[in-house]
């Protein structure tokens, strides 16, 4: 994410050689960093597995299927930044095509090899990997077939020491901000398991809607990084404005979309994510959660819209800490709720933390732009 804001930018500004000088040192860099967190995570999965409290009955499955995914880490990176690329000259419709071919291709496996043949769980971690590389094969191919901007030659794959630290500076803090949200969610999963396997069944399925919920108000987020630094590199100061905006009404109208989706559809939703065979237990946690939510999503929203405006103009580091208070929230009313309320008191627990973090962002947002202005009318002036 932090070389895609500084690859808009490259393109606003019309300099397509820092463009490629960037692509190869985040593909180099990041593939062998990428290497190395699979690695660890190999290594360490059972520990993770321990601190996390998962029961004795899942464990080793769990353990197998964790160590598969590691494995597929530096497609899942290649795949990210080639689409992040894509983004940044303005084809968001291409990462797209390929990421719908490949989970489709994934669930085509999982029917098959699972469903039908039954090969057990490990082999959905297998099809997740394979899906993975055929994304990240067909955006290469693409790119050398279709796009002359991004294609490196042999001279050009090479890591630029300058625009190395710069990324660093901007990736190192989104991937801190990035890293709340799963550091976050595994502290409140330890707070679940201890409720017993049909709680943890039904905060699984969940947490699995809350992600399809959340996905597009993330792409929007995403889509208005983009536009925001394609046009500070241009230097279009209204052009900011007035995306932002158009953003943040987005937002808005896809919280009705999902909030009128959820509250109507709830109980069936829930049963494409259970074991029918001890639906009740489960469906009921699950849907009380699910019908609180789905006004609760107009909050992160607006927050995803918010970051998206910061990340794109540069400024990450308020990113990272409104979702630093957001997140250390969120765990700490967890913890207090849950023994009382059950997953229902994490519904209360994010709206809290949202809510926190918007308190802090608005404010911030209309003194950064006011700051913006009186520089811009001190410079003109000069």
């Amino acid at each position: 994410m932090g070389a895609g804001i500084l690859m808009s930018e490259f393109f606003g500004a019309g300099k397509w050689e820092r463009l490629k000088k960037e692509l190869s040192t985040t593909l180099l860099f990041g593939f062998g960093f990428s290497v190395l967190m699979a690695l660890i995570g190999i290594l360490f999965t059972i520990p993770i597995l321990d601190l996390l409290n998962v029961p004795d009955e899942v464990l080793s499955i769990t353990c197998i299927y964790l160590r598969i995914i590691f494995l597929g880490t530096p497609f899942t990176y290649f795949y990210n930044t080639l689409a992040a690329a894509f983004k940044s000259i303005g084809d968001s419709k291409t990462p797209l095509k390929f990421l719908i071919f490949s989970s489709l291709l994934n669930g085509i496996l999982d029917i098959i090899l699972i469903g039908l043949l039954h090969f057990g769980i490990a082999c959905s971690a297998v099809t997740t990997v394979i899906a993975e590389m055929v994304s990240a094969l067909l955006s290469i191919i693409y790119i050398y077939r279709k796009i002359p901007l991004l294609q490196l030659k042999k001279e050009d794959i090479q890591i630029n020491q300058t625009l190395l630290k710069q990324t660093i500076r901007y990736g190192s803090v989104t991937a801190l901000q990035q890293a709340c949200q799963p550091i976050g969610k595994l502290l409140i999963q330890g707070s679940v398991n201890t409720l017993g396997v049909d709680i943890i069944a039904a905060y699984n399925a969940v947490t699995r809607i809350d992600d399809f919920a959340f996905t597009p108000e993330q792409s929007i987020s995403h889509a208005i990084t983009t536009f925001v630094a394609q046009n500070r590199g241009a230097k279009k100061e209204q052009r900011i404005q007035q995306g932002f905006l158009h953003g943040l009404r987005l937002e808005f109208f896809y919280w009705i979309l999902i909030c009128i989706t959820v509250l109507l559809f709830n109980r069936p939703i829930m049963y494409l994510f259970i074991d029918k065979s001890n639906a009740a237990a489960i469906v009921t946690p699950g849907s009380q959660y699910l019908t609180t939510m789905a006004f609760f999503y107009l909050l992160p929203a607006f927050t995803n819209g918010i970051q998206g405006f910061f990340r794109g103009m540069g400024n990450i580091q308020v990113t990272l800490l409104s979702t630093f208070i957001q997140t250390s929230l969120r765990v700490i009313f967890t913890v207090l709720l849950v023994p009382h309320l059950g997953i229902y008191g994490i519904s209360f627990a994010c709206a809290i933390g949202w809510t926190v973090m918007l308190l802090y962002e608005v404010p911030y947002y209309f003194i950064y732009i006011k700051k913006r202005k009186q520089e811009s009318s001190f410079s003109q002036g000069s």
